[in-house]
């Protein structure tokens, strides 16, 4: 590619900094807080980048979901090897936190293609290790699609909770000591 000053123009990999500077703007102002033309800037692409990649923003969108429930699902299994359910939550916790741009897009379904089979693999992934870690604790139990629905809400709430300042001050200011009490009370751990 060339500039208009003749020098040779070489970005690296556009679609990897449209989706991040994407998951950064969504991170600071949601979902609908850009847009395409203004992430483009903000990536220091040109302004066709965004839809030559994406198509469009709820195209960028399902890219954000596909990839945050993938992540979403890697470390959610990386704190079910440890064998505490607790910690799956509190990475569920953790996740939501360090990673908001992608939290953000993620559980809204209206914002993306939520049929796109790149987003249902990754969130039926995230979703299965979420169920096998129930069903361990609950030890194969009738009510683990019951138990799996009441683990993630708990887990989601909070985060929730804690992303918009809704807890009680009193709290404290550390997420993840303050979540798992109320995850273990799920299970009575």
């Amino acid at each position: 590619m060339r500039s208009i000053s003749g020098r040779s123009y070489h970005h690296g990999d556009l679609r990897r900094a449209v989706l991040n500077a994407a998951v950064e703007a969504t991170a600071e102002a949601g979902p609908s807080g850009w847009s395409l033309r203004g992430l483009a800037r903000r990536a220091g692409v040109s302004h066709a980048a965004p839809a030559h990649h994406f198509g469009d923003k709820t195209g960028l969108l399902t890219a954000i979901a596909a990839e945050g429930f993938g992540l979403l699902a890697d470390a959610l299994a990386e704190a079910a090897a440890g064998g505490d359910f607790a910690d799956v939550g509190t990475a569920y916790l953790r996740f939501a936190i360090d990673r908001r741009g992608y939290f953000e897009v993620m559980f809204q379904p209206g914002l993306y293609r939520d049929e796109d089979p790149e987003v249902a693999a990754a969130r039926a992934r995230a979703g299965g290790v979420l169920h096998e870690g129930v069903h361990s604790v609950r030890g194969g139990a009738q009510d683990d699609r019951v138990s799996a629905l009441a683990a993630w809400s708990i887990a989601h709430g909070f985060a929730s909770l804690w992303l918009s300042g809704a807890l009680a001050p009193d709290i404290g200011d550390d997420p993840e000591a303050a979540a798992r009490p109320v995850l273990r009370a799920l299970f009575g751990q």
